[in-house]
């Protein structure tokens, strides 16, 4: 018997187990391959095959975003887990589809209502009757038609029934059998759970008229399943009324259940026939129940520990999956990013390439100008200061006749400190720090029969001292050096340089020919005015053949 699924739920109630003989082949046809072979597992009655391949299914609607077919599979897998028993797992699954149909779409209808039925007997089966309400009735509000509507109704007063409130009950069926007519197969379904609720409410009640009435036309329509439902209420009536015609009874709905190889209505049988059969064959029938009860729940353990492995697998995958596109995409920002520095850094190398010819183009272009324009400043220095004194000098000779030769040394002699101070001026702008400036001066008038030694030079920093100092400083060693060069005749020459707190001496020393007095027209004696310049001073000792020394104190400003 190849059976539409999900219809097997709407029809399922508590007083009766019915299914659809009809097949709708539309259905089971899709453009998913899986989905075809959870229908052919399901017509071949393996729900965990069919179950693995309806979750297939949902994965490939997934992919194609495909919300009715995800929610199709959902619901399809809700419904058979439901059947497993596995109510807790069927719930989850079930309020799962619901997100996936489209309540504004009629064309989702006949799914949402299927799907809300099902949540309605998990409900019911987990005994949560206020809930199994609610689905239910979410369930007709989405049926389109008086049939549909009077099954979830039928459903609906199956709660109030057992959760014993038969006068709801009732009510139902007594609205849903004047809708509905006679000799048809809910009518019969509608009449059997409405004798057998009035016998609940009042067991003085005799249903047994409507029951044979629901039961005879079930028998003429060959609803098997429909005569599982009469038989199993008239059983329940006739247990201690006639309890030989509840034996009756008992042993053909054992019968038709093996029939439709329903191993739940077949338990269920068997378990009347222990309790009316006498006790030989009710031990036989003990025994069948319990070896087919065993194997039952057996069956159901191992498939909902396969349901649970299917989903643990499905939600592991869409992890991975979920982990995998995450990485990815990292692995793609990383990329991005390292592309994204890449063009920056490389944005920046040429730019800064760009900008570095262009300075350096610029700073030669400014280098240039400043050699040019030094180069200017000092031949306008030469032609002022150096010329136009030798120019004097000259003209001295031409119109005097009697010329003074110590007058014409110490002319000449200012116009060499001029050219010297001029020379000064151009080493002073050079990189060389005026410690390493001052032992080049000094240095250049060592020769092979010149010792000179310099002590203490490193010790003083000079680059602490103002500009002016260090060139009054530097002009006076210079005159010592070259009075010594001139005058002296000495070998050796010991410059000594030390620094105590804020003060600063340096002796200079030589072994030449010394001298009874400085002469006034001597350059040397210019060195006074400069120290006094800078707040320092100068003192001579001077001894003829005792060789020349001088003593320069100032203080660090």
């Amino acid at each position: 018997m190849r059976v539409l699924y999900f219809l097997l739920f709407v029809l399922i109630v508590s007083c009766t187990k019915t299914k659809e003989n009809n097949i709708n082949e539309t259905e089971k046809k899709a453009d998913n391959p899986y989905y075809e072979k959870a229908w052919l597992y399901l017509d071949q009655k393996n729900p965990v095959n069919a179950f693995q391949y309806f979750n297939k299914a949902k994965e490939i609607y997934l992919k194609n975003n495909d919300s009715l077919g995800v929610g199709k599979c959902l619901m399809n897998m809700g419904i058979i887990l439901t059947d497993q028993g596995d109510y807790f797992g069927a719930q989850e699954t079930s309020l799962e589809a619901t997100k996936y149909f489209k309540e504004n779409n009629e064309k989702d209808y006949s799914y949402i209502r299927a799907n809300y039925n099902n949540l309605g007997i998990i409900n019911r089966n987990l005994q949560n009757y206020i809930k199994a309400i609610d689905f239910y009735d979410l369930a007709i509000s989405f049926s389109l038609n008086d049939l549909d509507k009077q099954v979830y109704l039928n459903n609906k007063a199956n709660v109030f029934r057992e959760n014993k409130e038969y006068a709801e009950a009732l009510k139902i069926y007594s609205n849903v059998l004047k809708s509905l007519k006679e000799n048809s197969k809910e009518y019969s379904r509608t009449l059997s759970n409405f004798a057998y609720t009035q016998w609940l409410q009042n067991p003085n009640k005799n249903p047994i008229s409507n029951f044979n009435k629901a039961l005879d036309f079930r028998l003429q329509e060959k609803d098997q399943w429909g005569q599982i439902g009469s038989y199993r209420y008239i059983i329940d009536y006739y247990t201690q009324k006639k309890p030989d015609s509840a034996l009756i009874y008992a042993t053909k709905m054992y019968g038709v259940a093996k029939t439709l190889k329903s191993p739940d209505d077949q338990i269920e049988a068997l378990q009347k026939l222990v309790i009316l059969e006498n006790p030989e064959k009710s031990k036989q029938y003990f025994l069948t129940y319990q070896k087919l009860n065993d194997s039952l729940q057996t069956a159901r353990s191992k498939a909902k520990n396969q349901f649970a492995l299917i989903r643990y697998e499905t939600e592991k995958n869409k992890a991975n999956f979920q982990k995998a596109q995450a990485d990815n995409v990292k692995k793609q920002n990383q990329i991005l990013k390292q592309y994204a520095g890449l063009g920056i850094l490389g944005l920046v190398l040429i730019g800064g390439g760009v900008w570095y010819r262009r300075r350096k183009k610029i700073l030669q272009q400014e280098k240039e100008l400043e050699v040019k324009k030094t180069e200017l400043r000092y031949s306008k220095k030469v032609h002022d200061v150096v010329a136009n004194g030798i120019h004097r000098v000259m003209t001295k000779l031409e119109n005097q006749e009697h010329i003074d030769k110590e007058t014409m040394l110490d002319d000449l002699e200012i116009v060499y400190e001029k050219s010297r101070d001029i020379s000064y001026d151009h080493e002073k702008n050079n990189d060389l720090s005026f410690g390493e400036k001052l032992t080049e001066m000094l240095k250049s008038y060592s020769s092979d029969d010149l010792q000179l030694v310099i002590i203490g030079n490193e010790e003083i920093q000079w680059d602490k001292l103002n500009k002016n100092t260090q060139a009054e400083v530097f002009y006076v060693l210079q005159e010592l050096m070259t009075n010594m060069k001139k005058h002296s005749k000495a070998t050796r020459v010991v410059i000594r340089m030390s620094r105590i707190n804020e003060e600063i001496t340096i002796r200079y020393t030589d072994n030449g020919v010394g001298c009874d007095k400085l002469s006034p027209k001597n350059g040397i004696k210019n060195t006074g005015n400069r120290m006094e310049s800078i707040g320092g001073t100068i003192n001579f000792d001077a001894v003829s053949g005792e060789g020349f020394k001088a003593e320069l104190k100032f203080s660090v400003q």
